[in-house]
């Protein structure tokens, strides 16, 4: 696999569909995703932004998947680096609307899921890792051989628990996409014909082999 600008380019656009659809899921003000609602909790209780909440944590998650043997690849790092920031970049600049009745802000929820649907499509695509979440979620699932569906929910439950502690927003719309983002993001995925378990991945180990073989 080359790492052509296009291939890298086609990541960066999708992480910031990916931060766009967050951040519509954030301003529907029905409760953020279960991850959100940890993320915003810690933001509220350390006093800085959610977008560097984002990048912190996805940096923690990342070390934590490197001590599990979970392989990494560069859109792991691109992506704890700039859905962060984007995320800041729209919402510190007021680029996506507030929802101003509950209906506007169901609407939103769901659109949102959609939007980072189609976000992880373009950037997964690209065969050069996944979120540090996502990455926790499948050594989890391989080191204790449970099921993706429990680890997913031990997961979320647990971020969810903490977050609400620290004062994060839960709401109608943390359960919708707890219990429907899979469901949306299945068919988003039906639609735009796209293979999520199709993908190859190369890894930053495989180039760090690469190297060591030329050397």
């Amino acid at each position: 696999m080359v790492y052509t600008p296009k291939r890298l380019l086609k990541v960066v656009v999708g992480l910031f569909i990916f931060a766009v659809g967050i951040v519509l899921t954030i301003n529907a003000s029905l409760g953020v995703s279960p991850w959100d609602v940890f993320h915003q909790g810690v933001s509220r209780t350390v006093g800085i932004t959610i977008g560097q909440t984002h990048i912190i944590m996805g940096f923690l998650i990342i070390i934590l998947d490197i001590y599990l043997g979970q392989a990494i690849g560069w859109a792991t790092i691109m992506n704890m680096l700039l859905i962060g920031t984007f995320i800041d970049i729209l919402m510190l600049n007021n680029l996506v609307p507030v929802a101003q009745t509950p209906t506007i802000g169901l609407i939103m929820i769901i659109a949102g899921i959609a939007v980072q649907g189609l976000g992880f499509s373009v950037y997964i695509s690209q065969g050069i890792g996944a979120g540090p979440r996502d990455g926790l979620m499948v050594v989890l699932t391989r080191r204790t051989g449970k099921s993706v569906r429990f680890i997913k929910s031990a997961i979320e439950a647990s971020v969810v628990t903490i977050g609400i502690i620290l004062g994060g927003s839960f709401g109608i719309g943390t359960i919708i996409m707890a219990f429907f983002g899979g469901v949306i993001f299945q068919r988003l995925f039906r639609l735009i014909n796209f293979r999520v378990e199709k993908v190859e991945h190369r890894f930053i180990q495989d180039d760090l082999k690469a190297i060591k073989n030329r050397v």
